[in-house]
């Protein structure tokens, strides 16, 4: 991994999770994730595009997208985020609720090797304990079809495949409704005017969700 600073693995890091979720990368959009003020970021950004090899491309008012550079430092840091997340879960039995904030001090301190050594005791997952894919260590990505839950048609079978890592309190809702990644169930009701989702997990009664959860729990159709 190109030598990079904390401050910068977690600017390169926001950047790509705001173009994954489809967000433009704007300076404020930035600022709010990373919770600083929006001159703060113009100002780390310039310093990013300006780098050599550059990381970042930046145009004032047309927010910034990663360089292959700014790419790789990006999924080094969430490959070992990922790695990080599942070695606490399987390993050293933590909660799925509970290791976000410790991978995140975590993961720009471990060496090469030190990834390696996790990675091979856990077995090359491809996935997180949130059902998150972990990049491999040439860095591409497991490919999979995946939906957020409020936009598959009602009567659909589905299964869970991803769910945010961030939300120690939203986990520990979809635990205690036993909503985890692999969890098989139907959508009894899909109520966009309510802006409800009802599902359906065989041997337990009707499970509602409301939209703004539905919306981050990611799941595939099943035929």
């Amino acid at each position: 991994m190109q030598k990079t600073s904390p401050p910068v693995q977690d600017y390169l890091k926001t950047i790509y999770e705001l173009t994954r979720e489809g967000r433009p990368a704007s300076t404020n959009a930035i600022a709010e994730r990373l919770r600083l003020q929006p001159a703060s970021v113009t100002g780390m950004l310039q310093r990013l595009a300006a780098r050599q090899p550059p990381l970042v491309t930046y145009r004032k008012r047309h927010g910034v997208q990663l360089t292959p550079a700014g790419r790789r430092v990006a999924l080094e840091v969430i490959r070992h985020h990922r790695l990080l997340e599942t070695f606490l879960v399987e390993k050293l039995g933590f909660r799925w609720d509970e290791v976000h904030e410790e991978a995140c001090r975590l993961e720009h301190v471990i060496s090469e090797r030190m990834e390696e050594r996790i990675a091979a005791v856990l077995g090359d997952p491809l996935f997180d304990p949130h059902g998150a894919p972990i990049p491999r260590a040439d860095l591409t990505l497991p490919q999979r079809e995946e939906l957020p839950l409020t936009q598959v048609p009602g009567g659909s079978r589905i299964r869970i495949l991803r769910v945010p890592d961030d939300d120690p309190a939203l986990l520990r809702r979809l635990d205690a409704l036993q909503l985890r990644p692999g969890t098989e169930a139907r959508i009894r009701t899909q109520s966009p005017l309510e802006a409800v989702v009802t599902l359906e997990v065989a041997g337990r009664p009707p499970i509602p969700l409301g939209y703004p959860v539905g919306a981050l729990v990611f799941v595939e159709v099943l035929s």
